[in-house]
Parts: C-alpha cells; sequence; structure tokens
C-alpha cells in the first residue's frame, strides 16, 4: 500500500483528500496534520469518515512525513515551498493543492502572492499537473503543482481551440463563476450565510491572483503570449465552477468535432452533445469536467461553457488523479465516482 501523508487536513481541500483517499484502494493515509485540532480524532471533526478514517491530526513539527511515499498540501499559500525540498531529498513525492509552484516566474509570483518564494530553484521542476496537458510529465515527477479551481475550468475549455489555430489571441474572455467554499473554511464576513444567500457579485475584476497562472498555461499551449481578460464571479452555493468562455473564430472549423476529437481519449472531459449546456450540478462531487461548445447565429464567436466542482476537479480530484499517474495506478482509480443528484 502507498502510504500518503496530508498536510493541512482541515480544510475543505484537505477533507476532500481525505473522502475520496480514503476510498482508493492501492492507499493507506498515515498521516494527517493541523496545528489547532492537533490531538483530536477525525472523525470528531468530519462524523462522515467515521469508520473509514481512523487516524487523529498531528502536528506538523510533531510528525516524521518523510515516512511517506506521497505528501499533499491542502494548506494556504506559502507552506509547502518551505518543507518540500526536504521531503524531495528524502525522496517522497509531493503535490501542492496551493499556488506554491504553479507560475514559473519567481517576480510575477511574488507580485501576485505578496511574499517571497523560499524555494525558488524548485519552480522549474515542478510539473503543472493538468494531465490533459501534462500526462507524460506527471508521470515521471517528483513535485506536482495543482491547478487551481478557475485555471482548471479555462484552460480545458480554450485548449482544443488554441492547439488548432481556429481563434484570436488577443480577446480571449474568461467570465468564470465559483461556489462559496472556493473560498475556503475559514469564517469570514464575506462569506457567511447572510452576506453570500440570495445574492450574486463579480470580485477581483481589475486582477485576480489565478490569471497569471491562466495566462501562463495559455502562452505555453500557443507558443506565445495570449491576451485574457477574466472577470470571477462568488455564486450563492457550496460546489461548483462555471465558465463561459468567449473568443474570436479566424478560420472556419466544425467546432463540435474539434473538441470531441481533443478529448475523445481523456476519462474525465465529457464534451456533450451540440447544443446542450452543461450544469454544475452534473459534476457536484465528481472528478469529471463536462463541456459543450456554442456558435451563436453562425457567425464569428465562439461560446464555450464548461463546468466542474471546484474541490474535485478543481483541487482534491485532480490531485488524486495526478498521484495515480505519478505512481503508475489506472488513472481513474479512487475517483471515478458519479456526481451526485439532486
Amino acid at each position: 500500500m502507498t502510504k500518503v501523508g496530508i498536510v493541512g487536513g482541515t480544510g475543505y481541500t484537505g477533507v476532500e483528500l481525505l473522502r475520496l483517499l480514503s476510498q482508493h484502494p492501492k492507499v493507506e493515509i498515515t498521516a494527517i496534520t493541523s496545528r489547532r485540532e492537533a490531538g483530536l480524532s477525525v472523525d470528531e471533526l468530519f462524523p462522515g469518515l467515521r469508520g473509514k478514517v481512523k487516524l487523529k491530526f498531528s502536528n506538523p513539527d510533531e510528525i516524521n512525513l518523510q515516512k511517506c511515499d506521497v505528501v499533499f498540501f491542502a494548506t494556504p499559500n506559502g507552506v509547502a515551498m518551505q518543507q518540500t525540498e526536504k521531503l524531495l531529498d528524502a525522496g517522497v513525492r509531493v503535490i501542492d493543492l496551493a499556488a506554491d509552484f504553479r507560475i514559473k516566474d519567481v517576480p510575477t509570483w511574488e507580485q501576485w502572492y505578496g511574499m517571497k518564494h523560499a524555494s525558488p530553484s524548485l519552480l522549474m521542476e515542478a510539473v503543472y499537473g493538468l494531465p490533459e496537458i501534462n500526462r507524460k510529465k506527471i508521470k515521471t515527477a517528483r513535485l506536482v503543482a495543482n491547478p487551481g479551481c478557475y485555471p482548471t475550468a479555462v484552460q480545458l475549455g480554450f485548449l482544443p481551440l488554441i492547439e488548432s489555430k481556429a481563434i484570436d489571441l488577443d480577446h480571449l474572455i474568461s467570465d468564470v463563476k465559483s461556489g462559496v467554499s472556493g473560498a475556503g473554511r475559514n469564517a469570514e464576513i464575506h462569506t457567511s450565510y447572510a452576506e453570500i444567500s440570495d445574492n450574486f457579485k463579480a470580485y477581483k475584476a481589475a486582477g485576480h491572483r489565478h490569471l497569471p497562472e491562466i495566462k501562463q498555461g495559455l502562452s505555453n499551449i500557443a507558443g506565445k503570449l495570449v491576451n485574457l481578460t477574466f472577470v470571477p464571479h462568488l455564486i450563492p452555493m457550496i460546489r461548483g465552477v462555471h465558465a463561459t468562455l468567449y473568443a474570436k473564430l479566424t478560420t472556419n472549423v466544425d467546432l463540435q468535432k474539434l473538441f470531441e476529437n481533443r478529448y475523445a481519449s481523456e476519462p474525465f472531459v465529457d464534451v456533450m452533445l451540440s447544443g446542450s449546456h452543461p450544469e454544475t450540478r452534473s459534476v457536484r462531487g465528481s472528478n469529471f469536467c463536462r463541456i459543450a461548445v456554442h456558435r451563436p447565429q453562425g457567425k464569428d464567436t465562439v461560446v464555450v461553457l464548461v463546468v466542474t466542482d471546484n474541490l474535485v476537479k478543481g483541487a482534491a480530484g485532480q490531485a488524486v488523479q495526478n498521484m495515480n499517474l505519478m505512481l503508475g495506478f489506472n488513472e481513474m482509480l479512487g475517483i471515478n465516482q458519479i456526481a451526485l443528484i439532486p
């Protein structure tokens, strides 16, 4: 059995990792850390895991993570970069669900995340963990930077269009909505029930810190810089990301066939029938991404609709997918759950 440790097990991505890994047939969770909840049984905090996870939370300073085969960091930005090098030196593979290793350019990372990077030498080694693009590299990686929820949806939506050189790269627009769990589990006024319920708003329209990650990914696909307008929105639901993407076509192409061919062999990307409108509830609790492509009135604008669960394909599920690839397991092992309906 593969011995797995989770650093930061009390947030939403941490408990989602626990839910998925506790059902994985080739994994044994041997360590779960939390400074605040050290000594507390996991199932006391998360009763849904009774009988599945029998560990207690441990103080990260008092546990030897070097005995693990794989360590997941489900921590705030800035934590993984402090500890990863020692783990790698001990032969441990690391998957970071935060943003510490996603952006390759150090000044850009420090500008958007407001701190000095502690391990810049690891940035070039870290493999960006979007399997639909980097599957081959992930299989041999020691360190994987798990993508953010917004970047996952946006990149998967634009990917076939950019690869086929079918769109104008100077005017990409991404209008994305996320459920409130994307803001994390900490109690804050703007995510309290009275503030979020029966409300809808955009935020950080001038610049969200996922913007450089998305632009880096799209530019890598294109082989040159792209120009992207990215506006996130907060919607009054717990889980889910819905991305509506706009681009101008520069060539006549069968869009439906283009998307179906690109994702035909991708186990977690479902290109829906022509004319479909994917719903966030169709992926709730699952690692699937559903996509529909439209060409309104047959004109030169293409509209791509993408839905994912921000905690699964947008975080913990994709992290387990990456682990499966790194360890040579079946890519879908432990994460093939069907969406929760209703």
